[in-house]
């Protein structure tokens, strides 16, 4: 029944994340597509009233006029959107869903012993830790190097260091699939950080200095500014890092730190390309299609880096003792019912996958080999044990025809 249980909580916060992240990206990626296409305005009353950037739009059968003022507007409305809410929300739905998912199974979903062998409450607190220590280091560097001559690249490279220390220390601690997981949820708290911490508090004080009729220090617009911007950057890594751990091909790598980082600077090129698109039309920034490229070619090295070797140590050596013996199904039956039950038995079924009668092993044979032999990242974590002689045995079967008889 907790299984159970736990599997609605998992589908019910994953699929409130899930909308709430596509409110808060959805939101990032149009204020910064409007900053950069907001045009010098045209008409005098816009002039006279601090307008320095206007757009016109065409959308759902409507034409819509937004502008932006220099600093603050002559009068504050009486109705004013504050775009916080959504922020807030991907970041508690995200936070229950790790809770439910990585954290209530420690022992499980985090540890993988053969990486580091941490109790479960160890982990818990290191998993915990990456998000509050990444956020305060990036915090510090922000303060530290934000304002100075040429901050922007100071910040920019600190940034990526930390990302890159991050990673390691990452998939060399918990198990891979968790540590792109984690990185995700490290970089998210920090872009709903930056919301919580700068960019809502600044947007206050500029309010009450508005509503108090004192004059608006800029800082905050450009502090607010700052950190938004490093947050579109790292939406695209953040996605990538939370969609990455359904594919064991990425984050069962050798070398999965290395994979990670390369994918979310792919990512995060790709996403200056749309940043600097809208400018380059209107004449403002340089060509940005290289970055764009930059992305691609990147994705491409590591999709032909990483992809699977026929060559595979245990597939090879497989290959060699299968003249020499053959191994039964009663074998391969005893190895999955003491290495795979606990996962796909018949009371837990993950993803609705059961290995409980020949049929079914037989049916499920190719992604079986593929996951236990090829990729090596099943049972998860290696939680129950499963030595190289058993994942041989397997291989040799899976290639004499996966008999069942």
């Amino acid at each position: 029944m907790e299984s159970y249980l736990l599997d609605w909580a998992n589908l019910l916060l994953r699929w409130a994340h899930v909308i709430t992240a596509i409110a808060w990206v959805g939101s990032s990626f149009y204020f910064v597509f409007l900053d950069s296409n907001l045009t010098p305005p045209v008409g005098d009353y816009e002039k006279s009233q601090g307008v320095n950037g206007e757009l016109w739009a065409l959308h759902g059968g409507g034409f819509y006029h937004p502008v932006k003022f220099n600093v603050s507007p002559p009068k504050l409305p009486d109705h004013l959107h504050w775009f916080y809410w959504e922020s807030y929300t991907t970041w508690l739905t995200g936070f229950s869903l790790l809770t439910v998912s990585y954290l209530w199974n420690a022992g499980i979903f985090l540890v993988d012993k053969s990486v580091m062998d941490l109790t479960p409450a160890v982990a818990v607190i290191a998993a915990l830790a990456f998000l509050v220590v990444f956020w305060l280091l990036y915090d510090g560097i922000c303060r530290l190097f934000g304002q100075r001559n040429n901050g922007d690249a100071i910040v920019g490279a600190l940034v990526l260091l930390l990302v890159c220390v991050a990673s390691w220390l990452a998939c060399h601690m918990f198990a891979g699939r968790a540590a792109f997981l984690l990185m995700g949820a490290m970089l998210a708290t920090s872009m709903s950080a930056n919301v919580f911490f700068w960019i809502i508090p600044g947007q206050r004080k500029v309010v009450a200095a508005i509503k108090a009729g004192q004059p608006v220090d800029p800082i905050h617009g450009k502090r607010g500014k700052q950190r938004s911007v490093h947050n579109t950057y790292f939406t695209l890594p953040v996605v990538f890092a939370m969609l990455s751990n359904h594919y064991s091909f990425a984050y069962g790598d050798p070398h999965n730190w290395i994979v990670l980082i390369l994918m979310m600077f792919a990512g995060a090129a790709i996403r200056q390309f749309f940043v600097m698109r809208h400018g380059f039309k209107l004449g403002r920034n340089g060509n940005p299609l290289p970055y764009a490229l930059v992305g691609v070619l990147v994705i491409a090295g590591v999709i032909l880096w990483i992809q699977p070797k026929t060559t595979n140590s245990v597939a090879a050596n497989a290959g060699a003792a299968g003249a020499a013996s053959e191994v039964s199904f009663e074998q391969v039956q005893k190895i999955v019912a003491q290495r795979c039950f606990m996962c796909h038995g018949t009371t837990v079924q993950m993803k609705g996958i059961q290995f409980t009668s020949p049929a079914l092993i037989k049916e499920h044979a190719q992604d079986m080999y593929q996951q236990v032999v090829v990729n090596r990242v099943m049972p998860m974590n290696n939680a129950t044990g499963m030595t190289d002689q058993e994942r041989d045995e397997f291989a040799r079967w899976f290639k004499a025809g996966a008999k069942t008889q």
